[in-house]
């Protein structure tokens, strides 16, 4: 399935029926008043986020949306039926904006939650309702409403525990593969990931499930657009940590923390709040170098304050280790 995260639609709402202008007319009464039904109300375009969509492709090719209008009132009191309303089913963690000013409107984080993006016309009052003392034959009624039509700008952020970040072939996905069950693309190249990447881990059976996102790997000058930088950094917003990804094997010999460093300015630079995430290290491909060398590059990343671990993805070493780590975090987060 194609993964579109970002679009663009229009919504119209139902105009409201009009109100019927009708006089009472059965024999017997030959001045029977006034007996006008109201409209029916317009129907509405609602927004419903749903764990059965993962991806915005379904308005990609249709991208207007408009609800049926009301009827019109009718003759012995009868009220017009009301408009259909329209729900259109987005993933959860859909974001509504508005795309000229970028407000946001709406934020559609849990399942079965919805928001009204466009409300259907009030229905007209029939001649009925015009009564009074001093116009007892009223001959007009009204109209019904206009619904509301406007522009919306959809935002998917993926909602997951755990983020996944590094440079281009650190071995993310990889690593996601090995834990989950989740099969992203693998190559020898970078940008092999080009979409986001969802698994959901177990350490084991007594302990709860968590979801982790692979992002395409981030280059320098992210948070400005370069490579596909910000179109993925707002992925991992939502995630509660960050699991730093590092290739030990291309390790620069004069500046061990150099990509680490490039990644965390990246993320602090396109959102503080990124910056503030608790974090694991994760010095992965430690099957391509010596022991020696691994020993020297864990001791300079532990001195940066957050748990780092050793694995090789590939050779599924210390990934035990890992998920245990992370499940034992969430579970201090939920407490």
């Amino acid at each position: 399935m194609k993964f579109i995260d970002e679009v663009k639609i229009r919504v119209a709402a139902g105009k409201g029926g009009n109100g019927c202008v009708s006089f009472r007319r059965e024999k017997y009464v030959p001045r029977g008043g006034p007996d006008g039904g109201d409209g029916g109300t317009g129907g509405s375009v609602v927004i419903e986020a749903t764990e059965r969509k993962h991806s915005l492709l379904d308005f990609r090719y249709r991208n207007i949306f408009a609800a049926s209008s009301g009827r019109g009132g009718e003759g012995q009191n009868r009220n017009g039926r009301g408009g259909e309303n329209i729900v259109l089913e987005v993933p959860v963690g859909t974001i509504v904006k508005d795309p000229e000013t970028g407000d946001i409107l709406a934020d559609l984080k849990e399942p079965g939650q919805r928001w009204t993006a466009a409300a259907g016309g009030r229905g007209g009052k029939g001649n009925a309702h015009f009564t009074s003392s001093t116009h007892r034959t009223p001959r007009f009624a009204q109209e019904g409403g206009a619904g509301e039509e406007r522009e919306l700008r959809l935002e998917l952020k993926l909602i997951a525990d755990v983020g996944l970040v590094g440079l281009p072939n650190a071995g993310k996905s990889t690593l996601i593969s090995a834990i989950s069950a989740a099969r992203p693309k693998i190559a020898d190249y970078p940008f092999t990931t080009l979409v986001p990447n969802l698994g959901v881990v177990r350490y084991d059976e007594d302990a709860p499930p968590f979801v982790v996102a692979d992002v395409p790997g981030l280059i320098e000058g992210a948070h400005e657009g370069a490579g596909l930088g910000v179109r993925f950094l707002k992925h991992i917003e939502r995630t509660r940590i960050l699991v730093h990804v590092v290739d030990i094997s291309s390790l620069p010999a004069d500046d061990l923390l150099k990509p680490f460093r490039q990644i965390e300015f990246e993320l602090s630079s396109y959102s503080q709040f990124l910056g503030e995430k608790p974090r694991i290290i994760v010095l992965n491909k430690i099957d391509l170098v010596p022991e020696d060398f691994t020993h020297q590059a864990g001791e300079h990343y532990k001195q940066l304050g957050s748990p780092v671990l050793l694995i090789s993805s590939l050779k599924k070493k210390g990934l035990r280790d890992l998920v245990r780590l992370l499940t034992s975090m969430l579970a201090e987060m939920e407490e």
